[in-house]
């Protein structure tokens, strides 16, 4: 699945991270606010959206067997608003399903507001599955104040559709 996105009159592409895009993503996660710990680890299960070579946009999952943590979703600030947030979200929420993952989850501090238009909901941590509370995220990269969220896919997605 090829996506792509325009900001005025420039073009960025989206595919998947490779290592020599590791420090273009650590820099853009640390401008944004966002933890770094864990992105080397799980890069191959992440996205950027490039732009003439720049990367302006990060998105990766963690996957714990049914489960996945969305993490790391940061927009360079020229290109927010271009709609490659969602495009990233969107693609790992493709992927997921095909990985036969029936939850996605994520912790956020600052776009709780955000996240409600691309399916998510507020959950609490007890409802997150263990091998997720597990992960860096929860235990220490983000703050035990960050708001949790989750989705629901496949078929959990589609009974909360029909009701």
């Amino acid at each position: 699945m090829s996506l792509n996105a325009t900001s005025g009159c420039r073009h960025a592409s989206v595919r998947s991270a490779q290592p020599e895009d590791m420090r273009a993503v650590e820099e853009l996660l640390e401008q944004s606010g966002l933890p770094t710990t864990g992105v080397e680890e799980w890069l191959r299960h992440f996205l950027v959206a490039d732009s003439e070579g720049e990367v302006v946009a990060v998105a990766g999952l963690e996957l714990y067997g049914a489960s996945a943590l969305l993490r790391s979703v940061a927009v360079s600030p020229a290109w927010r608003g271009s709609g490659l947030g969602r495009q990233l979200v969107d693609r790992l929420v493709f992927e997921a399903q095909q990985e036969g993952v029936n939850d996605i989850y994520l912790l956020t501090t600052t776009a709780e507001h955000y996240f409600p238009r691309l399916g998510f909901a507020c959950i609490t941590r007890d409802d997150v599955p263990k091998e997720v509370q597990g992960s860096v995220e929860f235990t220490g990269a983000c703050p035990s104040s960050a708001v949790v969220m989750q989705k629901k896919l496949g078929k959990a997605e589609a009974q909360e559709e029909t009701r």
